[in-house]
């Protein structure tokens, strides 16, 4: 596990997109896991500028997102089908045939699901899986939990996540109480895993994920165990980190 300090959340977000345009350059039809929410829109905005500029070719990429809400349609204002297409594939010259998010409206969720694995087998895996990071150190929307589930399900939210996520809402009451999300052992059959964190909340589940027990009462520490885990956060994110560095790794600031 790699961890780099970015200065602020725009540093944050170039070094994501040049890690992330690296991969689509190296291999054109790469697989790339995708993740929602305020963290990685930066790094969506930088590659979208790199592609206008000629600099970035999406025509043979495929992708997976994490998750989506259940009983959101892909049309909803808020589920994550809308802001995959508002925030990125819009605006780059991705076949959005070739990209994948759960449907919220399946009316068998438990088959959805099987059939989202089966898809991730079909296209070879994922060549890079991005993920943001909750606060209480929840990746997709696996939740702490009393053991690591293996496959795309359905899980209950939180009222913590449901909190967090309550200002994209009018209210909390209209934030959806479950959701589909990849399982860990789809993020982790990721070739490499890119990691994402920004602000003070997050300061806790970082430290906890890089340096704790792994534990599926921090879903996110799981990632110790993966072979090429690159994490970027920001100086808020990395608070504890830079306070318990007798750890004995190294944080690079470049």
């Amino acid at each position: 596990m790699k961890i780099y300090a970015a200065k602020d959340y725009n540093d944050l977000s170039r070094k994501a997109a040049n890690i992330i345009s690296a991969q689509v350059i190296l291999k054109p039809n790469a697989v790339l896991g995708l993740a929602t929410g305020s963290t990685p829109v930066g790094a969506y905005k930088q590659m979208i500028e790199w592609h206008k500029k000629g600099d970035l070719d999406f025509s043979r990429v495929r992708s997976v997102n994490l998750d989506e809400y259940k009983g959101l349609s892909g049309d909803h204002d808020q589920s994550y089908r809308y802001f995959m297409n508002h925030n990125l594939f819009d605006h780059v010259n991705i076949d959005k045939a070739n990209t994948n998010v759960p449907n919220g409206l399946a009316e068998d969720p438990a088959a959805e699901c099987r059939r989202y694995d089966q898809v991730i087998r079909d296209m070879g895996g994922i060549d890079l899986q991005l993920l943001g990071i909750g606060g209480n150190g929840h990746i997709g929307f696996n939740e702490p939990c009393d053991v690591f589930e293996k496959g795309t399900h359905v899980v209950t939210l939180t009222e913590e996540t449901r909190k967090s996520n309550a200002r994209f809402f009018s209210s909390i009451d209209e934030v959806p109480t479950h959701a589909l999300t990849m399982g860990i052992q789809g993020i982790m059959s990721a070739g490499k895993i890119l990691l994402l964190a920004s602000g003070e909340a997050k300061a806790k589940a970082v430290y906890d994920s890089c340096f704790g027990p792994v534990v599926p009462g921090v879903p996110a520490s799981v990632l110790q165990l993966h072979r090429d885990v690159i994490v970027i956060a920001d100086e808020a994110a990395l608070t504890l980190v830079r306070e318990n560095e007798k750890w004995g790794g190294q944080i690079y600031d470049n």
